[in-house]
């Protein structure tokens, strides 16, 4: 089965492809990302209505970082009409699965069915980390101390066929197990349908997932300062040096179990049910803001269609050694979560049909440590987000609009949600880059008197 067949219809991503053009003197045009689509891809990891979470606080915190989706499941013991009103008071919806050593899919369909009919259901999700947290299922142990990935195989086998047989959830996609990397016997994992010639224990053909999953935290191997971390964490090749797309799919981390070649990677539908990084001995406060926001944007830009973030809010029950939320436990928000609802309100955008369109723009010199994003709003505004990931220093860029604009706004998330500065009848915008967002704001009929686009 080929990787095109894979990506729902809802999923096609114009970021895959290189859209920005880089040190060239001529403007090109480029087709707008919906901004919409960008918000939709922002999520967190949240336990809701227990280990110390209280739903009131969840949702308010969730509107006010603007989230769209949150990761969760069965695991999380409460009805499922908890879910449905966070729902219909935030507008959030779920990832769905039986998390860390769960198996028991009846339940999983069953209660997924009513989530689905209250529009409340994003997608489903395998097992979260086999390899530390084992399964049983059908009696086979799987995973974790166990010799054999076989159960874990198996379970994600008919989970995948459950939701495709059932008239009411075949059209939501089905997303894989984290940490395929550490597969111990090659079941095959590593892909998302099982090809020809594979060789592995798993018969050919074997469908798991419509996504791949991973949790590329920010921080591996790497804890000191380094340019272009979070771009690196997003990288879908061998050149990541995180626990990234490549050794989990690519050649796993653990066996060296072939999988994707890296053209294929480039392509392959993905999602990430856990990134971050702690507030500590290595990253400040005002670092970890730094980072959630620039990764987020380099996650979307580098193609993955969904990110959740660990965590919502620090764990009150692990003996304090959790920090990675956008909130503290008593709820306090961080930098972070400041620094979120500030770029969410600024591109601020409802869920809708409406098509992007494009502009002609370019950025000569653009740094290898900055990056740019073109987004559109349904009212038609434009919101050019360019970002930079340098460790010190500034660069000095200029963006070239192509044509004059009336008014140009740029804004500043870590400031505040209003403009830092309005530019008029300009074409040519400076800006100076270091280690956080720009957002570059014009109307799509903008153009001052005399000039078209």
């Amino acid at each position: 089965m080929s990787l095109r067949s894979l990506l729902p219809a809802f999923a096609c991503l114009s970021v895959l492809a290189p859209a920005v053009v880089h040190a060239q003197a001529t403007t090109s045009a480029v087709t707008a990302v919906r901004a919409a689509d960008f918000l939709s891809s922002i999520g967190a990891c949240s336990d809701i209505d227990q280990r110390g979470e209280h739903v009131e606080q969840t949702a308010s915190c969730a509107s006010y970082l603007g989230l769209r989706w949150i990761r969760t499941g069965i695991e999380v013991r409460k009805p499922v009409s908890l879910f449905i009103t966070l729902h219909q008071q935030t507008g959030l919806r779920f990832s769905w699965s039986t998390l860390s050593g769960g198996t028991n899919l009846t339940r999983l369909i069953e209660t997924a069915r009513e989530l689905a009919a209250a529009d409340a259901l994003l997608a489903f999700e395998g097992p979260n980390e086999p390899n530390n947290w084992g399964i049983t299922y059908q009696g086979e142990k799987g995973g974790g101390k166990a010799p054999s990935w076989l159960a874990v195989a198996k379970y994600q086998r008919d989970l995948y066929q459950a939701v495709k047989s059932d008239p009411l959830l075949k059209r939501y996609p089905v997303w894989g197990i984290s940490e395929t990397g550490a597969e111990k016997d090659n079941v095959g994992l590593q892909y998302l349908v099982i090809p020809p010639g594979a060789g592995t224990l798993m018969p050919e053909g074997t469908r798991y997932a419509d996504f791949a999953v991973c949790h590329n935290y920010i921080i591996h191997s790497h804890p000191k300062p380094i340019e272009n971390r979070t771009w690196n964490a997003a990288d879908p090749t061998a050149v990541c040096q995180v626990d990234g797309l490549f050794g989990n799919y690519g050649v796993t981390w653990g066996r060296k179990f072939r999988g994707y070649s890296e053209a294929e990677l480039l392509k392959l539908p993905r999602v990430t049910t856990e990134t971050g990084c702690t507030v500590g001995k290595d990253v400040t406060e005002q670092q970890h803001g730094l980072f959630l926001l620039s990764m987020y944007l380099d996650q979307f830009k580098r193609g993955w269609r969904y990110t959740s973030v660990y965590l919502l809010r620090d764990r009150s029950d692990e003996g304090g050694n959790q920090a990675f939320g956008f909130y503290k436990a008593d709820y306090t928000p961080r930098l972070a979560g400041v620094y979120l609802h500030n770029l969410t309100t600024i591109l601020a955008d409802p869920e809708t049909s409406k098509s992007s369109g494009s502009w002609a723009y370019a950025i000569p010199s653009l740094p290898a440590t900055a990056h740019d994003l073109l987004l559109q709003k349904n009212d038609g505004t434009f919101a050019l987000v360019v970002w930079g990931e340098r460790v010190s220093g500034s660069d000095a860029v200029t963006v070239d609009l192509g044509t004059a604009v009336a008014a140009v706004k740029i804004y500043d998330p870590t400031v505040g949600t209003e403009p830092v500065q309005t530019l008029h009848n300009v074409q040519a915008v400076p800006l100076t880059l270091n280690d956080h967002p720009l957002i570059v704001s014009w109307q799509e009929s903008g153009a001052a008197a005399g000039h078209g686009l």
